[in-house]
């Protein structure tokens, strides 16, 4: 996608700017010491696994151990905040989600602010999808709202606030003008059973949670939230192709330093996650894990970030969710 002029000058100011900051000496010197990734979920899931193959990797680039210690709750805001207060010497990382974007907007009193954080990379990313069970009439996106112009249906989700629930709330309530019933799960396992088990009529969640099970078809997946159709579900349009291209949305997993870090530091860091991202054996366990990859510089992730949680914020105003 080519970005506009403005944009293009925006983000060459961004990449001189961090790079006057730098400071040769510090990145030269670190590390010195094992780092701690902070992960802002639970072991086993999307931040955590994502952590664990690039904490390794890196580990290994960098000569250091990185200590993996998860620390899960309020939807991502318990790491973020101890992230946010820790020294800013590069040996406390964020590794975080899209709720970081999404809580920005959604989170009255968080105990920090995104300003608080200063972004690393945002190295891997899922879009979100709507499926249906393959007993559903409903073949595509025109299929499902004709049965909710008709009348009311429902969608599981992983939970009320997550990037899944909020995208498709908005693609019913405000572009597509239909009644449609977030029904919240305590994570994306259950809201697949609710599916399966015939017990909604769809189901809003990122590709990394049943991406098998879409592969296979005992799934059928109607759209995907990307800018183009996934090399690994080919057969699965994006919302664009369905009459709704505002619908770009997913699940990333970021890497953050609290905002006061040497800009060397900062920039040896990014450096360094893209060398693990070139590399074709990452490549390989990131696509097992139906994740996709992003390589970019720091000011590149910036923009990155800064736009989605511009996009999460007229979502959540949009759909009525924004705390008052």
């Amino acid at each position: 996608m080519f970005r506009s002029l403005r944009d293009r000058t925006a983000r060459i100011i961004a990449a001189t700017a961090i790079a006057l900051g730098a400071s040769p000496a510090a990145a030269q010197e670190y590390p010195t010491r094992p780092i701690t990734f902070i992960v802002a979920f639970a072991p086993g899931g999307f931040a955590d696994s994502v952590a664990r193959l690039l904490g390794s990797k890196l580990s290994e680039r960098l000569g250091q151990s990185i200590i993996i210690e998860n620390r899960a709750g309020g939807g991502g805001n318990i790491g973020a905040a101890a992230v946010s207060k820790a020294a800013p010497d590069g040996y406390t990382l964020l590794v975080t989600t899209t709720g970081l974007a999404i809580n920005e907007t959604l989170s009255k009193s968080k105990g920090f602010a995104v300003d608080d954080l200063a972004v690393v990379a945002i190295p891997a990313w899922a879009p979100e999808t709507l499926s249906v069970n393959p007993s559903s009439p409903t073949k595509n996106l025109a299929g499902l709202l004709q049965i909710a112009k008709t009348k009311p249906i429902n969608y599981a989700s992983p939970g009320v606030g997550t990037s899944g629930h909020i995208a498709n709330a908005y693609l019913f309530q405000e572009l597509a003008k239909v009644e449609a019933v977030n029904v919240p799960f305590q994570g994306g396992a259950l809201a697949v059973n609710a599916l399966l088990g015939g017990h909604v009529d769809a189901l809003a969640g990122a590709v990394t949670g049943y991406a098998g099970q879409l592969k296979v078809g005992s799934i059928r997946g109607i759209a995907v939230a990307a800018e183009r159709r996934l090399p690994e579900l080919p057969d699965i349009p994006t919302y664009a192709e369905s009459g709704f291209p505002e619908i770009i949305a997913s699940t990333w997993v970021g890497i953050f330093a609290p905002a006061r870090t040497d800009a060397a530091i900062l920039q040896k860091l990014n450096m360094s996650v893209n060398d693990v991202l070139r590399d074709a054996s990452t490549q390989s366990q990131l696509q097992a894990l139906q994740t996709e990859f992003r390589i970019g510089d720091r000011a590149d992730a910036n923009d990155y970030f800064r736009r989605d949680v511009a996009r999460w914020q007229k979502m959540i105003i949009r759909i009525g969710l924004a705390p008052q």
